[in-house]
This record gives structure tokens, sequence and C-alpha cells, in this order.
């Protein structure tokens, strides 16, 4: 008798423990910019953030959010140093604000080089985010290496557009 109670109660046990999805969690809203010009974006359940329309209007540098590098390389060229200083400017006097920085590669290389380089591509913006007065805690760098492409043509100038740091606001990841 006592053989099957054991395993009985070790069933009831490990379903017990079982746990099911929760299936009632809200999903993502698109984004709704109200008259005060703040874009609120719902995320899944979390509450909402929300983002500043000099975050997205078009005509603001702050609207723009790749950083691109040249072959092989994770140093930020001197056209985009206006770019990654208006985005420390704007997170520095917006402490409240969290920066996700995507690294990109083209798809040249290894799948072993190629998360590297897009991690020391997303680092690079990082350090030079902090060097400019953002506080480490607002800005998180991450690799896609070469998985995330924005253009799958064959050719330099595709291969180009893959090769960039994104940077994404909260509400935006």
């Amino acid at each position: 008798m006592n053989k099957l109670i054991i395993p009985a109660l070790l069933a009831l046990l490990i379903a017990g423990c079982s746990s099911t999805p929760d299936t009632g969690a809200e999903q993502s809203g698109a984004p709704v910019e109200g008259r005060d010009g703040v874009r609120t974006v719902t995320t899944g359940g979390v509450g909402s953030s929300q983002l500043p329309a000099v975050l997205t209007d078009p005509k603001s540098i702050l609207s723009k959010r790749s950083v691109y590098f040249d072959y092989d390389s994770f140093e930020i060229k001197s056209e985009f140093k206006d770019l990654v200083s208006a985005h420390a400017r704007f997170l520095a006097e917006n402490r409240q604000f969290k920066m996700l920085i995507q690294g990109n590669t083209d798809e040249r290389g290894s799948r072993e080089y190629n998360i590297a380089l897009g991690q020391k591509r997303a680092d690079a913006v990082k350090k030079a985010l902090m060097l400019m007065g953002v506080r480490e805690e607002q800005v998180e760098s991450v690799s896609l290496g070469e998985e995330k492409p924005s253009c799958v043509d064959q050719g330099e100038s595709c291969w180009a557009k893959n090769r960039r740091g994104d940077m994404l606001y909260n509400g935006e990841f």
C-alpha cells in the first residue's frame, strides 16, 4: 500500500507546483500623442512610458537614433558626435529616462565575431554618453550582431546601413 501512496503524493506535489500562463496580460498598445505633445506608449501591463515630442519630432536631432560605423570598427565617426552629444544632454537633463543601445553588424564575419563587434559598438556609444554626464544606470548596451539587419540586400551600401548602434528609450524596448 505504501508503494502506491508515495508516488501518488509526489504526483500531487508536482501538479501543485505547475504554473499556467497568464492569458489576461495586457497587450502593448500603439503610441498615442496627447495635446501636451507627450507621446505615451503602453507597455504590456507594466504601466506607461512617456516620450516627449522632441524625441519623435522628425525636425529634432533626437529623433535620429542610429550611429553608423565603418567596416570592422567600433569608433564613433565624427559625423555622429553631435547626435550622441544631443542624446547625452537629453538624458543628463531627464534622469527618469533610460536608454538601450543595440549594437549591430553586417552579415560578414562569423556569428561570434559579429556578436563581439556589436557589443563593442554598443559599449562605445554608452561610454561616450557616460563621458558626457549620463549616469551608468540610465544606459544599457547589448549586441544583436547580424541578427537585426535594416537592409538585406548584398553590397556595401546595404552593409553600411547594418553597421550601427541603435538608441532606444524606455517604452521603445
